[in-house]
């Protein structure tokens, strides 16, 4: 087994100031998690997973790519095999990975949670399971306590609005230290395109209401009790993710002729999907408004594009892949008339495709308005752009179009409770990019204001922006 000798003390640090700006005031500073896929359940219950597969390979579909790209058979991944072979042939798909993240990320996790500074590969995989399933075991292990051990402050989970929370309400009723929060992901009510699941899901969101909800108005009004519920519950931000940004013109008339063609099954052209999109978006981010809440608009993915696995498998098993649609009109004008209207929250707006990076940037520019530092956010580097080229030149194009003094910082956006490394490694790259400017001579070296900065991104920001307590 090979011993893991390139995960150092001063990993990507590589000059003497990135080195005092993590040590000194990066690393310390507590996560403020406020976008990941956590389950709410597993931490309200406080749970106790069985084995390293359990909680790190199973349903992560970063790893599924991988593997699949490595020659790994299906039954290894998603499909009957035990844990421990499919951690086995995880194992032997590490070494691979060697310049993508995963590689990074895998032995950080290792390191960080289990104190192994082995190598993953195929002859150290069993002796690794091994030790980290024997460990998962013991109570300091719990999901608590791994939140605990990397210093969580907040986490930020993704909720449908037909789900009852009842496990948000149970951490709050707990004496819990870490504030998990639910954010609100209306998605579904979007999804006008997908015919019958739409209608079950609208028929799912009636009975949760317990109205019938038989019109556009009906539609709005029951979407807003349900926000008015998650706000009730600690929500403080809202999630939405599209293929693209919508701006189309449209009347009361026509948006509620088509949400009743969509009831009843009836075609519906790509003009009266965007208009219904754009329709739905528009109120409830006047809601978001009006609450003050935050939102997320996490856009340009193109999911399950292989249409035998979708039927085989089911969605989001590892099949999407990056948009090329143009949206800076659609985003535009989708900003522009919330502004006209008063209705423009604070907003984070995520890109996929990094050729849309600066145009993103510079849009969500145009509508700050001056009442809030920071008001319109471009944000962390987001799924395929999640990586050491991605931070840097998301860091980058931040720096070129607005504040990077006012950023927000990462996220894990991840549904398992071993990524919080991945801020960690944010922050080393972040303060390896900080420091070497300061050696240029192309920043001060002023490691109060640099560090005073670099304090704000990690955690100080975040805790502003969201103002989670004062609600």
């Amino acid at each position: 087994m090979s011993e893991n000798i390139f995960i150092k003390e001063d990993f990507l640090l590589h000059s003497e100031a990135a080195r005092t700006l993590y040590h000194d005031f990066a690393k310390a500073q507590p996560i403020f998690d406020y976008h990941c896929h956590l389950s709410p359940k597993d931490i309200a219950e406080d749970r106790q997973f069985e084995n390293l597969y359990q909680i790190w390979i199973d349903g992560d579909h970063y790893k599924y790519r991988a593997m699949r790209a490595n020659g790994v058979d299906e039954k290894f991944i998603t499909g009957d095999a035990s844990d421990y072979e499919k951690f086995q042939k995880w194992g032997e798909t590490v070494p691979y990975t060697l310049r993508n993240p995963l590689y990074h990320w895998t032995h950080l996790e290792l390191k960080n949670y289990f104190g192994i500074t082995t190598l993953l590969d195929a002859d150290s995989a069993e002796a690794i399971y091994n030790q980290c399933s024997d460990l998962l075991k013991k109570p300091e292990y719990s999901v608590r306590n791994l939140l605990r051990k990397m210093n969580v402050a907040v986490v930020g989970t993704t909720d449908d609005p037909t789900d009852d929370l009842r496990y948000h309400q149970q951490l709050q009723d707990a004496t819990f230290e870490i504030r998990v929060l639910p954010s609100f992901r209306p998605d579904k009510a979007t999804e006008i395109e997908k015919g019958q699941a739409f209608v079950d899901w609208i028929q799912k969101l009636a009975k949760t209401v317990d109205h019938a909800i038989t019109d556009f108005p009906t539609l709005i009004r029951a979407l807003q009790e349900r926000h008015d519920f998650f706000h009730e519950v600690g929500c403080r931000i809202s999630d939405h993710g599209h293929t693209t940004f919508y701006g189309e013109e449209y009347t009361s008339n026509e948006v509620n002729t088509i949400f009743e063609k969509g009831l009843k099954g009836e075609i519906i052209s790509s003009l009266e999907i965007n208009k219904y999109k754009s329709a739905v978006l528009f109120e409830l981010a006047l809601m978001n408004n009006k609450k003050s809440w935050a939102q997320q608009f996490h856009v340009g993915a193109i999911r399950n594009n292989n249409a035998k696995m979708l039927q085989d498998i089911g969605p989001d098993q590892g099949f999407d892949s990056l948009g090329d649609l143009n949206m800076a009109e659609n985003m535009s004008k989708f900003f522009g008339r919330l502004i006209q209207n008063d209705g423009l929250a604070n907003t984070i707006v995520y890109n996929l495709n990094p050729r849309d990076s600066e145009m993103f940037a510079s849009m969500a520019a145009n509508f700050n308005d001056g009442k809030v530092a920071g008001k319109m956010q471009y944000g962390a580097a987001w799924w395929f752009l999640d990586q050491k080229d991605g931070m840097e030149k998301q860091l980058n194009v931040l720096s070129n179009f607005g504040l990077l003094s006012r950023f927000v910082g990462m996220v894990t956006d991840s549904r398992s409770f071993l990524s919080f490394p991945r801020h960690e490694y944010f922050r080393r790259i972040l303060c390896n990019i900080l420091g070497d400017e300061i050696q240029k001579g192309e920043l001060p070296d002023n490691m109060k204001l640099i560090g005073g900065m670099v304090e704000a991104i990690c955690y100080k920001n975040a805790k502003a922006y969201f103002d989670i307590d004062k609600q």
